[in-house]
């Protein structure tokens, strides 16, 4: 029998506990929801209040490596393990479209920021773009090895691809052209973020560091150290000063951007820490984890 889902709240928290470890979480434009992907297969949707289940979405056959929601809130994606990218309609769950074409593990998915193009990385080290309206391949473009996070820059014009060949990558949306290769990382590269201003990319890596990056010309800016493990996923808050990041040491630290200060450790998982994201009025952070659980933190 399934374990039931617990929620647990106290000052500083709320922690909801799952019946398989959460692979990533997302939170909706309006802020009103959390989306979380896990192990078992499942797309959950969660109220941010209080973290009450709203739905759960039950089609894939795979566990569920990523999730994003369309900059309208309207629809939900979701890349699994089962090798396809679904769409979903986040008023009552419906599935809309299934995309299929990837090979292998589909391992992230992000929106543009028109809503009008969804990006897909994959196992199979290829990164593809899809028309949602229609489900359309566009393009594909792709890494010497697994592509691990995708991201689009908030102008929509360039994509930013995270490997494990230990690379990110820019690509033009408009052709697929590779505009340049950030190199640096000593191990795979686990996570992508622009920041708002589509200035700074921010990647976290195996290696236990953040690097930021100078969008315009790839210059390394600065690198964050103080992880003891592999840095799974990194988020910018919607004002850019503050960078989260997720790690496999089973914390979420906070770091100030613009003097690479360590701001807060956030502790309390038990397990290593797989995605983080920031409620839209940056007040929220969510937190998925290998220990079964979301939490949502409240940001002083």
């Amino acid at each position: 029998m399934e374990r039931q889902l617990v929620i647990e709240v106290n000052r500083t928290h709320v922690c909801i506990k799952l019946p398989a470890e959460v692979y990533s979480v997302a939170f909706s434009p309006d802020g009103q929801a959390l989306a979380s992907g896990s192990w078992d297969n499942i797309v959950r949707l969660w109220r941010a209040t209080n973290g009450k289940l709203l739905r759960a979405l039950e089609r894939h056959t795979g566990s569920v490596e990523s999730v994003a929601f369309s900059p309208d809130g309207q629809t939900l994606a979701s890349g699994s393990w089962d090798h396809t990218v679904r769409l979903w309609r986040v008023a009552d769950g419906a599935l809309l479209r299934t995309l299929e074409g990837h090979t292998n593990w589909v391992q992230s998915v992000a929106f543009s920021p028109d809503g009008q193009i969804l990006a897909s990385g994959s196992a199979d080290t290829t990164v593809r773009l899809w028309r949602v309206a229609d489900g359309t391949l566009l393009r594909t473009v792709g890494h010497a090895n697994w592509v691990q996070s995708v991201a689009f820059s908030p102008d929509g014009q360039t994509l930013a691809s995270g490997s494990y060949d230990k690379t990110v990558r820019l690509w033009r949306v408009t052709d697929g052209a590779l505009l340049d290769t950030l190199e640096g990382h000593t191990d795979w590269v686990r996570s992508v973020a622009f920041s708002p201003d589509g200035q700074t990319l921010a990647s976290g890596s195996d290696d236990t560091t953040v690097r930021l990056w100078r969008v315009s010309d790839g210059a390394l800016l600065r690198t964050l150290e103080g992880h003891t493990d592999s840095v799974l996923s990194v988020a910018f808050s919607p004002d850019g000063q503050t960078l989260a990041s997720g790690s496999e040491d089973k914390t979420v630290r906070l770091w100030g951007v613009s003097d690479n200060t360590l701001l807060y450790i956030l502790e309390g998982h038990t397990n290593g820490v797989l995605s983080v994201a920031f409620s839209p009025d940056g007040q929220t952070l969510a937190s998925g984890s290998r220990d079964e659980t979301v939490r949502l933190w409240q940001i002083d």
